[in-house]
């Protein structure tokens, strides 16, 4: 039985806080335990939010799909999956919880409620890294669920695991992430002057993706008759 709107709209909320304390959270145990050692503090981070999101998308996904990601909403609107007035409400749960669960994450380490980072990541390849992490996370869930829906939790978490070493950016692919730790001056930190052209590199990554896919991987609806948004989307890039 589908779950209502509002039910649906405090899983991504949830879901997304518990995703950004995941995070933020880890990062701070790992750059105060790691005694500097940036690598290790890192790998302490890409764990902790790999295993998250298999977890978090396991719980969440049966009842709201488990986005917890704005360009993903944006994705699931294009496919005619989501209204347009859903996906708004999505994103600004998303947005909201991710805030919250920053916040959460600092309190329980005794820090200030929200500190403005000042950690800056600027730059064409940083750009770029993001523009790819989010293409790949994007495919990951376009093909994981029509090949391997059984397993698409555990292909995300493997996914975004990778992709925080293989990426220059270490892979936010998540615009409300991305929001939620410019209020957090720590391990995973971004300014809030570098969030900007973080957000506009992971809108490119998500319609080169849509692009890459071709629309051959669309919702079950387009059996129906209907051509969704990401064929047409993609039949105008390829003309």
């Amino acid at each position: 039985m589908p779950f209502s709107l509002s039910r649906r709209i405090v899983a991504e909320a949830l879901g997304s806080a518990l995703l950004v304390a995941a995070v933020v959270g880890s990062g701070i145990m790992a750059q105060r335990l790691a005694g500097g050692n940036d690598a290790l503090a890192l790998l302490c981070n890409t764990v902790a939010t790999g295993a998250a999101l298999v977890v978090l998308i396991s719980l969440f996904g049966p009842i709201s799909g488990a986005h917890f990601n704005p360009v993903v909403s944006f994705v699931m609107w294009l496919n005619r999956e989501q209204s347009a007035g859903d996906a708004v409400r999505y994103v600004t749960a998303q947005v909201g919880g991710g805030v919250c669960g920053s916040i959460l994450a600092h309190l329980m380490f005794g820090l200030p409620a929200i500190s403005l980072s000042k950690t800056e990541r600027i730059g064409a390849g940083l750009w770029l890294a993001e523009a790819v992490a989010t293409a790949g996370l994007l495919m990951t869930i376009l093909i994981g669920r029509r090949v391997s829906p059984g397993n698409l939790s555990v292909l995300i978490g493997l996914y975004i695991t990778s992709a925080y070493w293989f990426t220059a950016s270490t892979s936010f692919a998540n615009p409300a992430v991305t929001i939620a730790r410019s209020l957090s001056d720590t391990f995973a930190g971004i300014s809030p002057a570098s969030i900007g052209w973080f957000i506009v590199a992971q809108i490119c990554g998500a319609v080169a993706a849509l692009v890459l896919c071709g629309g051959s991987l669309s919702h079950r609806r387009r059996l129906h008759g209907k051509t969704n948004r990401t064929t047409a989307i993609a039949r105008a890039w390829l003309r």
